[in-house]
């Protein structure tokens, strides 16, 4: 080898590295990773930038802060999905109402499989941008539904707009669950499996769902208050994590909330992560007494299904503050704590696998387990649509919408 090509085919270590063009988007990219799997709280400027190799004054020359990054990172996975939601109609804008419908499910289920790591951005961490902000997340989350809404409305007209939109939800529920755990399965397993159950929600016959046959508490029904204090600070903390997020919230709001001084919360725990943790175990000992009733009052599969979809939709309704904070704050424990409560999550979720196959015995455990996510994560998306309405009615269309899935 010459000196020459010796010159052109190895770098010079001294001369200036080209910065690459895209790399605004690059940063964006990693950003919304490590947001979407640590927190936007739990992720410095410094995580972002080592990720990427890169300094932190390099980082801000794209960014000028944390935030501006965040902002960039949870607008563009929503952006992403709409773009791709209206290329598909695009692209079939002489396709009848199905084949529209069917390019948008493609098209949304292809895009989150491909960004599935960073969907947790969109799904938990949005409430941490500013209402501007938010607002604008959210105008593409209705964009999106209303596009979704229109080829629906042309193929089913018989639907009502309550119906519809509760279908229209439940679908992008479906798409969207594979972000919110970490369960394997090849990408196209995963695509054909909740195409499957995507279609099978949108000819789903809501109005022939029968009445939710128990009768749950009303949460806004007058009744004799909690007196324990420590009672009080637990339902209160709920609400405040759920509502502002684990790290927005203060001792001292919760305390105030629950009529407490912050220093005598520190008598019946120690610290914020303290009473998160036990909000948490509070949520999951609620979840396996409705798990155990529902198994142990009958020996058939298929109506112990039906009975768990049931105890789970209204626990869910009647509390929804508590189920999303069990799903959304369990990276913000302590991390010993962390471990032990991701098992608790992992041995329910494995109650309702070996149900369904045991309903489906030729359905596959991992395929099983992506479907009971699927299931599940629709009583607070879909349950949202229905301001968690704990009437017989809304609750039995509920649970015909979780046993679609889980029977698809």
């Amino acid at each position: 080898m010459t000196q020459s090509t010796r010159s052109r085919s190895v770098p010079d270590p001294s001369a200036p590295r080209k910065r690459p063009k895209n790399r605004k988007a690059q940063i964006a990219l990693v950003a919304a990773e490590a947001f979407s799997e640590r927190g936007y709280h739990a992720v410095g400027v410094d995580d972002i930038a080592a990720r990427l190799g890169i300094s932190g004054p390099a980082l801000y020359r794209h960014f000028p802060n944390k935030y501006a990054l965040f902002v960039q990172a949870a607008l563009g996975t929503v952006g992403s999905l709409r773009a791709a939601a209206e290329g598909a109609v695009e692209a079939q804008s002489d396709a009848d109402p199905e084949g529209r419908l069917d390019a948008i499910v493609n098209a949304l289920l292809t895009t989150t499989i491909e960004n599935r790591t960073t969907g947790g951005l969109y799904r938990w961490e949005g409430r941490y941008l500013q209402p501007d902000d938010r607002a604008l997340m959210r105008a593409d989350f209705a964009a999106l539904n209303a596009g979704l809404m229109a080829p629906l409305a042309e193929m089913r007209p018989e639907l009502t707009g309550p119906d519809a939109g509760a279908i229209a939800a439940s679908t992008l529920s479906v798409i969207g669950s594979i972000t919110a755990h970490r369960a394997t399965l090849a990408n196209r397993r995963i695509e054909k499996l909740l195409h499957g159950a995507a279609w099978a929600v949108l000819r789903c016959d809501l109005g022939s769902a029968a009445p939710a046959q128990t009768t749950i508490e009303d949460p806004s029904a007058g009744g004799l208050s909690v007196t324990s204090k420590r009672e009080l600070l637990l339902t209160e903390a709920m609400k405040i994590f759920d509502r502002r997020g684990y790290h927005e919230s203060s001792i001292e709001e919760i305390g105030a909330a629950a009529g407490i001084n912050a220093s005598s919360v520190y008598r019946h725990f120690p610290s914020k992560a303290d009473l998160l943790a036990a909000a948490f175990y509070r949520a999951a000992d609620r979840l396996a007494v409705a798990t155990q009733s529902a198994l142990g009052s009958t020996s058939d599969p298929a109506e112990a299904l039906e009975r768990l979809t049931g105890a789970y939709i209204d626990l869910a309704f009647a509390h929804p503050d508590v189920i999303a904070v069990y799903f959304a704050e369990i990276g913000n424990l302590p991390a010993s704590e962390r471990t032990s409560l991701r098992n608790v999550q992992r041995l329910h979720i494995e109650e309702w696998v070996n149900l369904l196959t045991a309903v489906h015995p030729d359905r596959q455990q991992a395929e099983a387990r992506f479907l009971v996510h699927a299931a599940l994560g629709q009583t607070l998306d879909v349950g949202r649509q229905m301001r968690f309405d704990t009437g017989a009615q809304a609750r039995g269309r509920m649970q015909k919408l979780m046993l679609t899935v889980l029977h698809s």
